[in-house]
């Protein structure tokens, strides 16, 4: 469907801008990111990554704006055209922005948890997960740039998987909690979460290459 979207848009200057400010704002999500699970994992020290991970924030939340702002100028100038698409971008670019928050969710668990990390049992799991979701995050990025449907599918299929593993941890710090001390409990299901949600909103982005503009967000969950 994106690829009929693009082309549907491609003789208007203003909304193919659109289509790059998204993809700018994934590419600083992205950063955070990765800048985020350093700081968690004690490789960089927050000091050294917060005035640079929050300008990121800042500069995704403006483009957000702009290209919110870009499509309703558009929808005002051509009523009723490429409506569809339209709702379509400016979904996904809050899905982007939403992805931004979750990064410094993220991030604030590393600044505030100083005990070692490492040393849990959920450690290495949510190190996999860590390391998965900054997969699909690149993959998710390029599928966009290609307008690539195929890969977008198997994406969300991915992401599912990603979403229950995170679910199975919270459930079993939520039933095993007196295993764990406060600080550890709360910090590891807390990063269960935000990547889940991070991966989620991936997955709502990937709907838009393969979807309708009604399917837009809905993945299906595992049980």
């Amino acid at each position: 469907m994106f690829k009929q979207l693009f082309s549907a848009l491609a003789s208007s200057k203003g909304i193919n801008e659109s289509f790059d400010h998204f993809e700018e704002m994934l590419g600083h999500a992205h950063w955070m990111f990765g800048q985020a699970v350093s700081v968690l994992t004690h490789q960089a020290p927050a000091e050294q990554v917060i005035d640079a991970l929050y300008e990121r924030d800042i500069r995704i939340n403006k483009l957000e704006r702009q290209i919110r702002r870009e499509l309703v100028r558009h929808l005002t100038v051509y009523p009723g055209k490429d409506v569809g698409a339209c709702l379509t971008l400016m979904s996904i670019a809050k899905d982007a922005e939403r992805i931004g928050d979750y990064c410094k969710n993220v991030f604030e668990i590393g600044r505030f948890y100083k005990e070692p990390w490492g040393s849990s049992d959920f450690s290495d799991p949510l190190a996999k997960i860590q390391a998965d979701v900054e997969d699909v995050f690149k993959r998710t990025i390029d599928a966009f740039h290609a307008s690539d449907e195929d890969a977008a599918r198997g994406l969300i299929d991915e992401i599912g998987v990603i979403k229950e593993h995170c679910g199975q941890i919270e459930h079993a710090l939520l039933n095993e909690s007196h295993k764990y001390r406060t600080a550890e409990a709360v910090a590891y299901s807390l990063l269960a979460r935000h990547c889940k949600r991070v991966a989620a909103h991936l997955g709502n982005i990937c709907t838009a290459l393969t979807g309708k503009v009604a399917q837009l967000g809905y993945l299906p969950d595992k049980r």
